[in-house]
């Protein structure tokens, strides 16, 4: 799931630590979810979008794999 973490992040002028910090998680969960690396769960995600002042929906970018939305 694509996000703007990386860049909301550094517009508040916060560190990997300072975020990871604030959201109770580690520097390296930061660093994996920045690179796309490790999807967060949800709670994760509306924490990491408080902090960052924005929404979840602001925050991630939803991918389709081919599939189709109604299929849900």
């Amino acid at each position: 799931m694509k996000n703007s973490i990386k860049i909301r992040r550094k517009k508040l002028k916060l560190s990997q630590e300072e975020l990871a910090s604030l959201s109770n998680v580690t520097r390296q969960t930061i660093l994996a979810i920045e690179n796309n690396k490790y999807d967060p769960s949800l709670t994760l995600a509306f924490i990491l979008a408080r902090k960052l002042n924005t929404t979840v929906d602001e925050l991630f970018e939803f991918e389709e794999n081919g599939g189709d939305l109604s299929d849900f």
